[in-house]
């Protein structure tokens, strides 16, 4: 079961220096040197071929990958927080143990959660094209006006370690913070919980979202949702795609009934919705929410240690499945 006496690990993207010189000290690495997603037939492969499979948000590991016969990994070692890109009911059949990276990418999403308010509520995005397009003719007192934060509402969906820390940045803005979900910790008490998400809808100017991704959350901001939202209010997403239907958000955006959005995570990444790149009062990023060099090397370096833990017949202190 290893190659060069060592077990054998499978990265299917690229890790910064740290995480890979780690890696190789105790696995014989195979690494996704072209650093595109791999295909379902590829990650089959990679599970027949090693001990710890370590994917990304980018590896969809589903029914169709993992009903391709009998795997010599036995741990499916992830690299991030969200684990709905990975079956976990097909991952049990096929004898896969499953961990994650949590705690270590809380304060870097929320900071990027911040920019994005930030952008969305000052029209930075726009401005910034602007200039590039050498469109600019100087200071002019109506023009390009964006919202100010201070004494407005922020709608927290999603009350983990992410969301109260962003609604501590957002505090330190001057705004008010309203929530819903369940609290990963004492709630705040400068922080009032909503008795429903269509509640919170109706009080708050932006609203962020940090709910898991699920069935059940698939769409949680729809168009009827969407159009619940205040006139001239603001979304932000940097939880997963699929909370939101982009559709709806292009429409309200394209209408005006909502200010602006910003998103770092995208129903169908890296594909990203058409409507919604021809529209100026909405911030596209390429999911950036942990991509800080710390944060991305201590979240390699989490997955090690769970792998490490798996094969020594240890628990894993992230085991998900």
């Amino acid at each position: 079961m290893t190659r060069h006496g060592k077990p054998v690990a499978y990265l299917t993207r690229r890790h910064t220096d740290a995480v890979e010189t780690a890696f190789a000290e105790h696995f014989d690495v195979s690494v996704n040197i072209g650093d595109l997603p791999r295909s379902a037939v590829e990650l089959a492969q990679a599970l027949q071929q090693c001990d710890v499979l370590v994917p990304t948000v980018t590896d969809q590991i589903d029914d169709q990958v993992l009903a391709q016969g009998h795997f010599r990994a036995t741990l499916v070692a992830n690299v991030g927080v969200g684990i709905n890109h990975i079956d976990l009911t097909a991952a049990g059949r096929a004898g896969l143990a499953v961990t994650n990276t949590p705690d270590v990418l809380t304060d870097d999403t929320a900071d990027l959660t911040l920019a994005l308010i930030l952008m969305a509520a000052r029209r930075l995005g726009e401005g910034e094209r602007v200039v590039r397009g050498n469109r600019w003719h100087g200071l002019a007192p109506t023009w390009h006006l964006g919202r100010t934060l201070r004494g407005r509402t922020l709608g927290v969906v999603g009350y983990g370690r992410i969301g109260r820390a962003v609604a501590r940045r957002a505090r330190a803005l001057g705004m008010s913070v309203t929530w819903i979900g369940r609290p990963g910790g004492a709630a705040p008490p400068d922080a009032e919980q909503a008795p429903s998400l269509d509640a919170l809808l109706a009080v708050s100017d932006v609203v962020t979202l940090h709910a898991p991704a699920s069935p059940d959350t698939r769409h949680l901001m729809n168009a009827a949702r969407i159009g619940a939202m205040r006139s001239g209010s603001i979304l932000i997403n940097t939880a997963r795609g699929s909370l939101v239907d982009e559709h709806a958000l292009a429409i309200a955006l394209r209408d005006g009934h909502l200010f602006a959005a910003g998103l770092d995570v995208h129903e169908h990444e890296p594909r990203i919705n058409q409507t919604l790149l021809g529209l100026e009062n909405v911030v596209l990023l390429p999911h950036l929410g942990s991509a800080t060099l710390e944060t991305r090397t201590a979240m390699g370096l989490r997955a090690l240690d769970n792998a490490l833990d798996w094969l020594a017949g240890r628990r894993p202190r992230d085991l998900v499945s």
